[in-house]
């Protein structure tokens, strides 16, 4: 892949995983207080969790494959979880 898409990527990766958190987490206070999201955030509320989900399994991926390649399991999964694929595929690249 080419370094500045993989760059790039790796950018808006962690931008989106940090705006999920900081809607799961704006929801789950407003759930606190007994009210709800705007309904036109609803959609993106959902989009949010999928894309957490798919990164958290990439990330447990990341962290279970990290120590066959003499990394800190805890380490690379939590930047496999931030940027993606490209994390996964920098760690298969990494001994090759």
């Amino acid at each position: 892949m080419n370094p500045t898409a993989a760059k790039l990527i790796k950018i808006a990766s962690i931008l989106s995983m940090t705006s999920a958190l900081g809607l799961l987490g704006w929801n789950l206070s407003l759930y606190l207080q007994g009210k709800s999201l705007p309904p036109n955030l609803t959609f993106l509320f959902w989009l949010a969790i999928v894309a957490l989900f798919a990164h958290g399994v990439e990330g447990l991926i990341a962290a279970a494959k990290a120590r066959s390649h003499n990394q800190n399991p805890l380490r690379y999964g939590i930047y496999t979880f931030f940027v993606g694929f490209i994390g996964l595929q920098e760690l298969a690249n990494r001994n090759n």
